[in-house]
């Protein structure tokens, strides 16, 4: 969901994007104007994030889920090992990936056997030369939220937040690696935003790797060694001012706690609907919940769009409803979505 302003805006600026007589959709990379957008939109992220001076912030082209074999690939040397902590698909994709092409990445903790409703049980400890801790924070899946505990800090981690960077306050310098897809909270599809030690680029990676795939390339030439996603960069510029205009990072998080709040409390003392994931593991962006009657779920996805409730299909590898409660949706939109559960009534 991407709110209305920052909508508005993006309709005007394809027209005429800074009264230069071109549409942002046209206006070359490479060009002063552009280049002091991606500057521009680079310095929001440190600013919103805190993030540390010996940190890259790369815009790059394409499906975050390609950081699963090229984060190990960039950055796990021949003798060195990665840690995995599985919490749903995301993280268990990333996993499996990695072990396609690193035979030394191993899993420390996994809630599979709670079929990724709760949170996950340490099964390994940390092994030496263990470059980095993987997990994913947010599982949009299965609803999940997940922060490793301090023990686990030993090692820098490495997270998949696309579903939840710029949702909430976090240490950036606690990780070696963040890296998310903007489709959540950050721009339309297309763009992955990589946040990355300096300290990992500078070291050479111990095998050769195609120049677009290392992430050495796009540091070294600010995101422009190749044509980037203009757009997308264009439209997280917005979006992040949009952020900053909602009061910050602070301000957002305790809106979507809010949001959450509401509608687990709905959930939990509903007769008629049911949450599919444990309290202490709960999502605050993507809430996961049936009425545990297949036909009544199909008929309630049906029926809210004849309403203007868009998005309740589970995921096709989970079904039931999942209601995402993004950044950009109001808790009037939850509100809404309450009373037509209220109110649904099975023909």
């Amino acid at each position: 969901m991407l709110p209305e302003d920052v909508l508005l805006q993006a309709q005007q600026d394809i027209l005429n994007w800074q009264n230069q007589g071109l549409s942002i959709l046209e206006v070359g990379h490479r060009t002063e104007a552009f280049t002091s957008l991606v500057a521009e939109t680079e310095l929001l992220v440190r600013q919103i994030l805190n993030v540390p001076n010996n940190y890259r912030i790369l815009f790059l082209g394409g499906a975050a889920r390609a950081q699963f074999a090229n984060i190990p690939a960039n950055f796990l040397h021949a003798r060195e090992k990665a840690a995995y902590i599985v919490t749903g698909t995301w993280s268990e994709m990333a996993y499996e990936e990695a072990q396609k092409c690193f035979s030394s990445a191993y899993c420390v903790a996994t809630a599979s056997a709670s079929n990724f409703t709760d949170l996950p049980v340490q099964c390994a400890d940390i092994m030496p030369s263990t470059k980095y801790l993987y997990f994913c924070p947010n599982e949009t899946i299965h609803g999940v939220r997940f922060l490793p505990p301090q023990s686990m800090n030993s090692v820098p981690w490495v997270a998949d937040m696309t579903s939840c960077l710029f949702s909430e306050p976090i240490d950036v310098s606690q990780y070696g690696l963040i890296f998310a897809g903007a489709q959540k909270n950050i721009a339309n599809a297309g763009l992955t935003l990589v946040i990355v030690r300096q300290e990992w680029l500078d070291e050479p990676p111990w095998q050769l790797l195609p120049t677009m795939l290392d992430l050495r390339t796009h540091a070294q030439h600010n995101s422009l060694f190749a044509t980037p996603p203009t757009f997308n960069i264009y439209l997280a510029n917005l979006m992040l001012h949009w952020l900053n205009g909602q009061g910050g990072l602070q301000a957002i998080y305790e809106a979507n706690q809010s949001k959450a709040k509401l509608l687990y409390s709905f959930l939990d003392t509903s007769a008629k609907y049911r949450a599919l994931v444990k309290p202490q593991a709960r999502s605050i962006m993507n809430v996961c919940f049936t009425s545990d009657i297949n036909k009544h779920d199909l008929a309630i996805i049906n029926q809210a769009e004849n309403n203007g409730l868009y998005g309740l299909k589970g995921h096709r590898l989970l079904g039931g409803l999942r209601a995402s409660i993004y950044n950009a949706m109001p808790i009037s939109g939850v509100e809404k979505l309450i009373a037509f559960l209220e109110n649904f009534v099975n023909d």
